[in-house]
């Protein structure tokens, strides 16, 4: 089943002032068609682009919000066209959201994206995950994200060294999610972080995904993350 933009507020009544964000979120959703034919940034038939787009993004920060309330800041892993980062800005206006992006036109688009929609909250990083872990941003942040990047083990490694202590990574993952965790324990250990649960997506948003919950409970290893591109050919 599809949804649609007026279906939004009822699904998440706990998302105040509807009012403001459904505009700029289908403002958001015109400025990325209009953007499409220079900057590719998703294959999601525009049918199905509340749904599998808008509603899994806010559905992943309401996911969030129960295990971490009100995060002051947040980042997302490989953002491309704004999912879930910047829908997780336009309702979270209170909210520092950092969005990772190491395609250059991609990053170019958030920015753009960002400043068309008046998002005052966003800082945008050109850079690749790996970079971005020994940067500022390291050990850093209540809340990290990725969606739809990598395979458990190698998104680990691009999202912990951006976690704060205490913090937690929250991941979309498919049905793959199971093996992928027990694939993981070296990783997680290594990382300094611990799997808290999964939470299925309601099924009238996602009948496939859940949202797998990893808390931080040390600081990042001072190997990690490795050199660009290793996470992927070697992960732990």
């Amino acid at each position: 089943m599809n949804l649609t933009w007026v279906d939004l507020p009822a699904l998440f009544p706990g998302l105040p002032n509807p009012g403001r964000w459904l505009p700029l979120l289908e403002r958001h959703a015109m400025l990325l068609e209009a953007a499409s034919a220079r900057v590719r940034v998703t294959s999601v038939p525009p049918a199905e682009a509340v749904r599998r787009q808008y509603a899994e993004s806010l559905e992943l920060l309401r996911i969030i919000e129960k295990r971490s309330p009100g995060p002051t800041g947040l980042a997302d892993i490989g953002s491309g066209g704004g999912f879930p980062g910047l829908v997780m800005a336009v309702v979270c206006a209170d909210t520092q959201v950092h969005l990772v992006e190491p395609l250059r036109k991609r990053a170019a688009l958030l920015s753009e994206l960002a400043e068309a929609l008046g998002l005052v909250n966003v800082v945008v990083h050109p850079l690749r995950a790996e970079e971005a872990g020994r940067g500022a941003l390291r050990d850093s942040l209540p809340v990290v994200t990725a969606r739809a990047v990598a395979e458990l083990r190698e998104l680990l490694e691009y999202t912990a060294p951006l976690t704060a202590p205490g913090g937690v990574i929250a991941l979309p993952k498919g049905s793959a999610f199971a093996s992928e965790l027990a694939a993981a324990s070296n990783s997680l250990a290594m990382l300094g972080c611990e799997f808290e649960a999964s939470i299925p997506m309601r099924a009238e948003i996602s009948e496939t995904l859940s949202v797998g919950l990893f808390g931080k409970v040390a600081f990042t290893a001072p190997g990690y993350p490795r050199r660009p591109g290793a996470p992927g050919k070697r992960p732990l």
